[in-house]
């Protein structure tokens, strides 16, 4: 199985946490009804669900270069005004869209600015969102913590180093250099309740994201110590619950 591949366990690990991000999202966009939208990155069709229920589009089309996850997307979300397609974010349609949006997936793409500028090309309006890898995605922060802790050969696997832009500021400087001029940043915080410590780590075992990736690649000593790590350095409540938060940084040019 790749990295991205399994829109099921995909949703059981970041999906149930970035539906919060989204519907936060569309509501500060404030966008008027019956306009066409294109979903870049549209994974498992989260945020393509929120437009939908929130936005009263005239059409949406979803673009993700993983098919298992737009065949995920086509069979979770039914609506005659929505489409989906296998296209890479080097390879969007021209147009042209009232808004462009990307959620979760700008640190996915090698060549951001390219990909913001040919946004900026076939939209009117621009927007994104990013996990806050370093501060505020607690739940992976835990994870990629203890990694550094017990394996700090492995550095580079930590997504708080290789996304350093994921910030307001970052995000703001990618989208100047892409050419837009009035650019408008949010953090938007949400929380990731747990019921229990099985309920928090079941979902690394999936294989699907980068800390399931990395997990699976450990021998079966090295996982079993990731696990107690965490373990350790988890506030697990008196009744096994674990109450975080997530924080994604929005912008919109």
């Amino acid at each position: 199985m790749s990295l991205w591949s399994d829109g099921g366990v995909y949703e059981s690990f970041i999906g149930r946490w970035s539906q919060l991000v989204a519907a936060e999202f569309v509501d500060w966009l404030q966008p008027s009804a019956d306009l066409r939208w294109l979903d870049v990155g549209c994974g498992t069709g989260v945020l393509t669900r929120e437009i939908l229920r929130a936005a009263d589009p005239a059409a949406v089309l979803g673009v993700d270069p993983s098919a298992g996850f737009v065949e995920y997307a086509r069979q979770t979300v039914q609506d005659e005004r929505v489409s989906f397609d296998v296209r890479s974010a080097a390879d969007l349609p021209d147009g042209p869209f009232d808004l462009v949006v990307a959620g979760l997936v700008l640190n996915f793409i090698p060549e951001r600015v390219e990909a913001l500028r040919r946004m900026r090309e076939i939209g009117s309006t621009v927007a994104v969102y990013v996990w806050d890898y370093a501060a505020g995605m607690q739940l992976l922060r835990y994870f990629f913590d203890t990694m550094l802790a017990l394996r700090p050969q492995d550095r580079d696997h930590d997504e708080g180093s290789r996304f350093s832009f994921c910030t307001a500021d970052g995000l703001e400087a990618l989208f100047r250099e892409a050419g837009f001029a009035d650019v408008r940043t949010r953090g938007i915080v949400v929380p990731t309740v747990f019921s229990s410590f099985d309920d928090y780590w079941k979902p690394f075992l999936g294989g699907t994201g980068v800390a399931p990736a990395y997990l699976r690649s450990l021998d079966p000593a090295d996982q079993e110590a990731m696990r107690e790590g965490v373990r350790e350095r988890l506030p697990i409540e008196a009744d096994g619950s674990i109450r975080l938060t997530a924080r994604a940084w929005a912008a919109v040019g």
